[in-house]
């Protein structure tokens, strides 16, 4: 993976996004992602941070969108989709996934970090879906998964219009979850995957695919997946542990079993 600089902190896995200068998003790029992303699949990871120095990303490489417009070949679209499916493999990783923006996160780059389950930026963030400025849309899933964090109509204006807004805006959006100066948004982020970390990583597996996969259901619908999800972990040894702790007043030590 020459362009992820893959490494650990304990029972963190942190994915650091390096292709300079700018994190352009080519599909060998999206294939060194994806490949990152499989690999925090491991139960020895309770937590994943992902993040880009001095920025998070821009978005696509342009200079590969106009070789791939003058080209009389035909495009493979399996390989078109990389990086939306690496997204999507976030999504339903069984653990938390922060990503801590700095500088720009655009196009790709923010449907990239909409992947995660939080977002932290820095001060000096400046996030946006910029696509239809070149005649284009969002194509890893920035129109649906922009809607469904801040709602249709503001997602809509940032799509059509192409803006960027800086982090104060994008907080107040719901695009992120908190902002920190810009030389602490990479320490807090991890501060908060070691606290994750130490909670029980099934239950949050189980809230997350509740989550998921009832979202855009039925009330009705939504509330079995809660029931089974909520069921596989009543029989836990995290569910034994959680509730003796609480009774006997002490710190629970969960174990992800």
């Amino acid at each position: 993976m020459s362009m992820i600089d893959f490494s650990t902190d304990g029972p963190v896995a942190v994915i650091k996004l390096n292709r300079p200068p700018v994190n352009a998003l080519s599909e060998a790029f999206a294939g060194d992602i994806l490949e990152a992303v499989e690999r925090c699949e491991s139960d020895s990871f309770r937590a994943v941070m992902i993040y880009g120095d001095p920025l998070f990303s821009v978005g696509a490489d342009i200079k590969g969108f106009k070789k791939r417009l003058e080209s009389t070949e035909e495009v493979d679209p399996d390989a078109a989709r990389t990086l939306l499916f690496a997204i999507g493999k976030m999504e339903q990783l069984e653990k938390p996934v922060l990503a801590a923006i700095k500088g720009f996160a655009l196009g790709g780059g923010f449907e990239l970090a909409m992947g995660a389950d939080f977002r932290y930026a820095a001060e000096g963030a400046r996030m946006g879906q910029p696509e239809i400025l070149l005649g284009l849309i969002p194509g890893g899933g920035g129109t649906q998964r922009l809607a469904r964090l801040i709602g249709s109509q503001k997602a809509r204006l940032l799509t059509y219009t192409g803006m960027q807004v800086d982090a104060a805006r994008a907080l107040e959006l719901g695009m992120v979850d908190r902002v920190f100066p810009d030389d602490e948004v990479v320490e807090k982020t991890m501060e908060s995957c070691q606290k994750m970390a130490k909670r029980p990583t099934l239950a949050i597996a189980a809230a997350k695919k509740a989550i998921n996969e009832g979202y855009g259901l039925t009330i009705e619908e939504g509330l079995k997946v809660e029931a089974a999800e909520f069921q596989s972990v009543f029989v836990s040894k995290d569910a034994s542990e959680g509730v003796d702790a609480f009774i006997n007043k002490r710190e629970a030590t969960f174990t992800g079993e």
